[in-house]
């Protein structure tokens, strides 16, 4: 699988140390808690569990697949996911 191909299709995710990583912005705290909490109900549902750190107005997503100490497909998917959601947020 070539990661680099498969980041280019994302929209600002960044790809480093085996992880990629996007800072989701809002105007508000209570929004990128509401954003937080979609986010982590898909994730329990997909079985696939971002690192996620809560900043004013800033939600972090960190995403890697441990098992195989690399991003993979479930990260991808992942990442595109957050983004849908971000954007019907917005």
């Amino acid at each position: 699988m070539n990661i680099e191909s498969l980041i280019n299709d994302l929209d600002n995710w960044v790809y480093n140390d085996n992880s990629i990583t996007k800072i989701f912005e809002f105007s508000s705290y209570l929004s990128g808690i509401n954003f937080l909490n979609k986010v982590a109900l898909l994730s329990e549902k997909m079985n696939h569990h971002p690192d996620i750190t809560v900043n004013w107005c800033k939600v972090t997503i960190l995403l890697t697949t441990h098992d195989h100490g690399n991003v993979t497909e479930k990260d991808i998917q992942l990442a595109k996911l957050c983004d849908e959601i971000f954007e019907a947020q917005i």
